[in-house]
Formats: structure tokens, sequence, C-alpha cells
């Protein structure tokens, strides 16, 4: 071989290794919307909820997280095909494709639901704003609300959402990292996120924890963010590209989030459970970060609190507005009348709700406990969408994944009429 095959042979090796590398670092192209969802997937609604099981029911209620992961896994993979696939928001599709009423009535419930996850958004910020400066709730509920609405509708939240999101991964972090610091039971803790049960006097919280998870609100906002890349605009090749690789995006986010809230119950367990003590606030549950940031604890977790439920609020606000467009039979866009009127009214009909809220904390639990109601709709709503070839095409659903996400609907709406049954006649 002669030096210039020498060379020609180097120059093809290196272009195979660069070709390796660059079809391994794809991944990281999809990698964003899934993250973007999850923070409202650790917002003071699921830190509410998660401090509730975790001081009243141990570890009992472990198994819930891990079923609500698993399933939210599955429709978040699932809606966000509809974006890829469709160019569409779910919001969007239910108006182009549904009757009318079917649509709006779906759709109505969906911005009643929002309003209901902005309202422990709100609260939740406005939580934190008492603890830090001693503000009067709803005080802060008002100034909460103020800012995230500036943020959104001068469209200045993306200069700080990469901070906002690192600070709260960080106390996410922290949380897990405390689990080395406590006397956990871990094959307690580990057979009860597997093994169903229920409590006595448990199913509330079991709703709460399930809408906190498995949020409406997400799943139009997961298809919005999706569908806002115009990935239908790229042909068969790049639509498959996306498929593929989106499933990676999704089970990262989810799996973060199933730690970081399973680390919640499991802390509250050992805590304040094991201690015979109940949380019912979100400052007592600022004692968790103690063992690590000693007297400086609540402050911390005020200000992670804050963030939490700022950046949070930012993401219902948008889907808020990404269904009221859809609506319309519109993407969202800030700058579009449409989206700025479900920003508002998912904002403004949060605001005045919790000026009855009377306690704060059962308020938080309660919300996300009204998110699971409205929960069976949307993903019924998504189902059918999915599951239609007029929609979908040759990307419609399997008829394994239709059963499973019929199946994953019959059972939430089980829990809640199991739940109504509680409240009516328990």
């Amino acid at each position: 071989m002669n030096i210039k095959e020498k060379i020609a042979d180097v120059k093809r090796h290196w272009r195979l290794k660069e070709g390796s590398l660059q079809s391994g670092l794809n991944i990281f192209k999809y990698i964003g919307p899934g993250l973007l969802v999850t923070v409202g997937f650790i917002d003071p609604g699921n830190w509410a909820s998660n401090f509730a099981a975790g001081s009243e029911f141990g570890y009992a209620l472990l198994w819930v997280v891990t079923l609500s992961t698993a399933m939210l896994i599955v429709l978040q993979h699932n809606v966000a095909h509809l974006g890829i696939v469709t160019g569409l928001c779910l919001s969007e599709a239910a108006t182009r494709y549904l009757p009318r009423g079917a649509s709006r009535f779906v759709l109505g419930t969906a911005m009643l639901a929002s309003i209901s996850t902005s309202l422990a958004e709100i609260l939740g910020a406005a939580i934190a704003l008492q603890m830090l400066f001693g503000l009067p709730l709803i005080v802060g509920a008002a100034l909460a609300t103020a800012i995230c609405t500036a943020l959104l509708l001068t469209n200045s939240y993306t200069r700080v959402e990469k901070g906002i999101i690192a600070f709260v991964s960080l106390i996410g972090c922290s949380f897990l990292y405390e689990l080395t610091l406590t006397d956990t039971d871990w094959g307690q803790a580990a057979a009860a996120a597997f093994t169903p049960s229920l409590p006595e006097g448990s199913i509330l919280v079991v709703m709460s924890v399930l809408g906190a998870v498995i949020m409406p609100h997400n799943l139009f906002l997961h298809s919005e963010v999706i569908q806002s890349r115009e990935i239908s605009k790229t042909g068969k090749a790049g639509i498959e590209r996306a498929l593929k690789y989106e499933f990676y995006d999704t089970l990262l986010a989810m799996t973060v989030g199933w730690a970081i809230n399973s680390a919640m119950i499991i802390l509250a367990a050992s805590t304040f459970h094991n201690q015979g003590r109940l949380v019912d606030s979100l400052p007592d549950a600022g004692e968790l970060l103690t063992p690590m940031l000693g007297s400086g604890a609540g402050i911390v977790f005020a200000i992670a609190l804050l963030l939490a439920g700022i950046s949070s609020t930012v993401t219902s606000g948008m889907a808020a507005g990404s269904i009221f467009s859809g609506l319309y039979d519109e993407p969202y866009d800030v700058k579009d009348v449409h989206s700025r009127a479900g920003i508002l009214i998912s904002f403004i009909g949060a605001f005045v709700v919790l000026c009855f809220v009377g306690d704060a904390f059962k308020g938080l639990v309660v919300s996300q406990a009204i998110l699971s109601l409205q929960l069976p709709f949307t993903v019924f709503l998504q189902v059918s969408l999915t599951s239609s070839r007029k929609v979908m095409g040759e990307y419609v659903n399997h008829r394994y994944t239709t059963w499973l996400l019929y199946a994953m609907a019959v059972f939430v709406t089980s829990l809640n009429l199991y739940l109504l049954w509680e409240l009516v006649f328990g």
C-alpha cells in the first residue's frame, strides 16, 4: 500500500468514526421537551401530595408513584407521537378531528383542570414568599401571578428558564442525596414501591399523588412543544428518526421525576411518619433539608419552592394557552389573542379560587385530586386520536397500545368513582 492509499484509508476510518459519533449524538437533538414537562412533575402540588403520603402512610403509597410514572411514560410517549406525525398539538387535533360538541366539552374540562394546576403552582409560590418575607398568602399569590403573567406575555421566561430548572433540579438532587442520611428501611420501601395497598383513609391522597404525576395539562404541553418543532414537515425519514429518539427523552425525564417524587415520600416517611408526625404544611416539610443544610434549610427550601412554583406556573400557563388556542384550531403563540386569553383565564381563575382557600396545604392536595378527575377525559381523547388511521396514517397505534391506553383510562376512572363513593358514602 503506497502513501496515498494509506492516507485515503485513514480518512475513511475517521469518516466512519465521525459518522458513528454523529449518530450517537443525534439523541441530544431530541432531548428537551420531556425535561420541560418534568418541571410540572416536581411542582408544589407534587411536594404537598408526596409529603402527605409519606408522613401519614409511611412507605405504603410508593407504589402509586411507580405505577403513575409507568403510565405517564406510555401516555407522554404516545402524545408526543401525535405532535411528531401530525404537526398538531392535542388540542388542535381534537378540534380538527372530533365532533364540535365532544371536543369543546373535553377541552373545556381541560381548561378547568389547568386552573386547578395553576392554583397549586401559584399557591406554592405564595407559601414560599410567606416563608421568606412574611407576606400574606393573597399578597404573595397576586405577586406570583403578576410575575408569571409578565414572564409569559413578554416571552422573557426563556431567559431564566435554564437557571430555574437547574436550581429546582439541584434541590431534587438534594432530596436524593438525603436518602443516604436517613434511617430508611430499604427492603420495605422497595416492596412498597411495587406492592399496591390502600390504607384506610388514603384514597384522597392516592388520587392526589396520581393527579400530581399524570397531570392532564402536561399531555397538552408535551404535544405542543413537540409539534412546534415542525418535525412533520421533515418527511418520512425525519419523522421516523424523531419517533425513534423521542422515547429516550421521555424515558429519561420521567425516570428523573419518579426518583425525586419517590425520594420525597421516603424522606417524609423516615423523618415524620416514624416519629408519628403528620405534615400539614410545606414549611414543616422544609425540615427535610436540615441534615444537609443545617439552620439555613428553611430558607433554601423556600427558595426552591418559590422557583418550582414560578417555573411550573409558567408551564401551566403555556399549556392553558395551547388548550385555548386549540379550540380555534391554532397553535400556541404568545403573541396571539387566543393563546393570551388561555393564559389569563388559567391564572385569573386560579387566583380567584385561591382567595377562598382556607387551608393552603389541603388546597394543594385537593387540587391534585381534581386533576385526576379530569384525567380520563384527556386520556380517552388522546387514545381516540392516536388510534385513528385518519389522524395518524401509517403511524396509527398498534392494537396492543390502544388496549393498554384504554385500560389506563378505565383504571383511573375506576379510582375516581371509588373516590367519589368514599366522599359521599364513606
